[in-house]
């Protein structure tokens, strides 16, 4: 028997559909000598400090920095996941082959292969490597199957990405907690820390700050009605024609003033507004210059978000 596992229940699904496995079972699906089983994303996770030595249980300072001489995995704690497991096991310890139809990038990879690890499995393994779901693409993919080992160098990725995210954020949220939440009580939430979710909270809150300290200012604008068209003056400094001289760009697409700071400025200055106009003849005697009032940006509370 060939048992083909996918990352979600749906891909599982289409997949039993086009190789024949339309009976339908506790977990998977079966038929035309193929079982079709699925995760739920991750089943497995690495496993917490505290399960390498008790004395990671207790949050100290002293314990700092967790470094596991050898990181292991573990089924995550949910009722559902154990159940689908239990399924997978059973069907891997019976199979002749199976066939990893995870995602095709790092992640998908990584997953798949923890629970073959957990399981484990024995018997040979292949990969089906597709980027569409389409019912060609299927089938095209189970007719150049390939070599499991193949993708070692990219579960390794993910794997060591995995430990990385997990010395950072086990790591830190410790050391943050203790150091600046020190009479944090039972219960209460925990200063947390990652990879990712630490730098986008601080790119969300820096743009609050800049909502909320925002200061208008006024500043003028050259306009000129010239054949019946309004124009409007976009003007650059001369280190900014430096540049986007440098990058590439034309004043059309450089980094642009939106007007003069002063009325003073604007009004003697009609021969730049004239080149940033594009405009070889000699600007109109009832151009003019306008004043505006700069806008704030964004409105709204980003963290809501």
């Amino acid at each position: 028997m060939i048992v083909c596992i996918a990352e979600k229940p749906s891909v599982a699904k289409d997949i039993a559909r086009i190789i024949g496995a339309t009976a339908q079972r506790d977990g998977f699906f079966e038929g035309n000598g193929y079982q079709v089983t699925w995760t739920f994303g991750h089943l497995c996770e690495l496993k917490n400090p505290e399960d390498y030595t008790p004395n990671w249980k207790s949050w100290t300072l002293g314990a700092l920095p967790m470094v596991p001489e050898r990181f292991g995995i573990r089924l995550k704690n949910d009722k559902g996941i154990e159940r689908q497991f239990a399924v997978i096991e059973r069907l891997f310890q019976a199979a002749d082959m199976i066939v990893n139809c995870g995602d095709a990038g790092q992640e998908g990879e990584l997953i798949q292969r923890w629970v073959l690890q957990k399981s484990r499995a024995s018997c040979p393994v292949q990969r089906l490597w597709i980027s569409s779901m389409t019912d060609e693409a299927i089938r095209e993919g189970f007719a150049n199957l390939r070599p499991h080992e193949a993708y070692n160098s990219l579960y390794e990725a993910g794997l060591c990405r995995a430990i990385g995210d997990w010395l950072l954020g086990m790591n830190a949220t410790r050391l943050y907690t203790l150091k600046y939440a020190p009479a944090r009580t039972k219960g209460e939430p925990v200063l947390s820390i990652g990879r990712v979710q630490t730098p986008t909270l601080a790119l969300i809150v820096k743009r609050q700050e800049e909502i909320e300290n925002f200061v208008p200012q006024p500043y003028w604008v050259l306009t000129t009605l010239y054949r019946e068209t309004t124009f409007t003056a976009v003007m650059q400094t001369e280190e900014e024609e430096a540049e986007a001289a440098q990058q590439g760009q034309s004043n059309a697409t450089g980094a642009m003033r939106r007007g003069f700071l002063t009325e003073a400025e604007a009004e003697r200055n009609p021969s730049e507004a004239c080149g940033a106009l594009g405009n070889d003849e000699k600007l109109p005697r009832h151009a003019r210059g306008q004043k505006r009032q700069s806008e704030r940006g964004r409105r709204g509370d980003l963290c809501q978000l």
